[in-house]
């Protein structure tokens, strides 16, 4: 059975006009569940781990960040994971505290500079400082299975920009987020009211000389409204801002790709 449960990824890196990468995924027969409200076209749900709630993204796009990862694998081989799919220790799949399920997410350990791609359909890691749980396939591809933990940067794949025929079928061509040049802003929330997402930019506005609200409507037509503050042009500049807004008690601040 294991067959149903591999996601497998071929990668193939090319180069563009406009210097990112398009990564290439195989096609891959699903395994035979019950879809997630995320996988089907519903909204992601909030939901609280240890008096903490946290928000999934209705679009994971453009999302980069930097922290420790870790992995688990065979206590909880053949169980379900959130999304409601059977973890598959052997494949290349990860927990994330907020991205939606079924976003694919490049991983990089920075500590040797070893890559894989993975696809989120679980929810965690709730360790602080922890900000992506790999399967042990994953783990093992990047060498994070000996030190346990490791630094690693995440970039969300972000729209598919064409497909390609691979035998008999056609498979997505992806494009990554360029995380080396361009701009970068920090999101720090996400609101259905418009007047909520107002107040907190008033608040972010005294402290920082940047803060704005960017308004996303999802396919489903539902608005949110993000409150994004700080412009960065490198990655080291957004890690700091970041930094300094968890030292504020902003606790789900993330990167983002502009």
């Amino acid at each position: 059975m294991k067959k149903f449960f591999y996601l497998l990824l071929i990668i193939s890196i090319f180069g563009c006009a406009g210097g990112k990468e398009q990564i290439r995924l195989s096609s891959y027969k699903k395994p035979a569940i019950v879809l997630p409200k995320t996988m089907d076209g519903r909204l992601p749900k909030s939901y609280s781990v240890n008096g903490v709630i946290y928000y999934p993204l209705l679009n994971g796009e453009g999302l980069v960040q930097e922290g420790m990862a870790s992995w688990y694998g065979k206590e909880f081989h053949g169980k379900k994971t959130s999304s409601g799919e059977i973890y598959n220790m052997y494949g290349k799949t990860a927990a994330h505290k907020i991205l939606p399920f079924g976003t694919y997410v490049k991983v990089e350990n920075l500590a040797n500079r070893r890559e894989v791609i993975v696809r989120i359909n679980d929810r965690g890691p709730f360790v602080k400082g922890r900000i992506i749980d790999l399967s042990y396939g994953a783990a093992r591809q990047i060498g994070l299975l000996g030190p346990g933990v490791a630094k690693v940067r995440l970039v969300a794949l972000s729209r598919k920009i064409g497909q390609i025929k691979s035998g008999n079928d056609y498979v997505p061509l992806l494009e990554a987020a360029d995380f080396r040049k361009g701009k970068f802003t920090i999101q720090v929330g996400a609101f259905e009211n418009k007047d909520n997402a107002l107040r907190l930019v008033n608040r972010l506005i005294v402290i920082f000389r940047y803060a704005t609200i960017t308004t996303y409507v999802s396919p489903q037509e539902k608005t949110l409204y993000r409150v994004r503050v700080s412009l960065s042009n490198d990655l080291t500049g957004a890690n700091k801002m970041v930094d300094k807004l968890k030292y504020l008690g902003f606790s789900q601040v993330f990167i983002v790709a502009l």
